[in-house]
């Protein structure tokens, strides 16, 4: 079973389903989390889960995987996971197309001066 602790997009939704039965559980507390996890075999979290110490001792072995639907890991404790036998997984491009498109807005704010002609129409000149 794959727990889904945060909204992920329908389309890995749907390729996950033909593999595993899917428990969608958003915003769950830390004690829900810890009580569901000894039946799962997988988590799939965002950026707001913690998962912690204390999740990988509730899942008594079971949880094989935390996958991070985004690029960073911060939020999963690492040294928990690799003493439980816990592999963490992550998306590390998974921000690169929107982090390129805001560096180009940010250029061409910058070169048409959008922050001072913003403060002079709030200024009323």
């Amino acid at each position: 079973m794959i727990v889904f602790e945060e909204m992920l997009g329908q389309a890995g939704l749907d390729l996950l389903k033909d593999f595993a039965n899917l428990d969608y559980s958003y915003n769950l507390s830390s004690e829900e989390l810890c009580t569901k996890i000894s039946l799962c075999d997988a988590l799939i979290v965002g950026s707001g889960t913690k998962v912690t110490c204390e999740v990988f001792e509730s899942s008594a072995g079971r949880l094989k995987v935390v996958g991070k639907a985004g690029v960073g890991i911060d939020n999963v404790d690492l040294a928990a996971a690799t003493e439980h036998g816990c592999l963490v997984v992550n998306a590390p491009t998974a921000n690169t197309v929107a982090a390129a498109k805001h560096g180009i807005a940010l250029l061409a704010a910058v070169a048409r001066n959008v922050a001072q002609a913003d403060a002079s129409v709030k200024a009323g000149e």
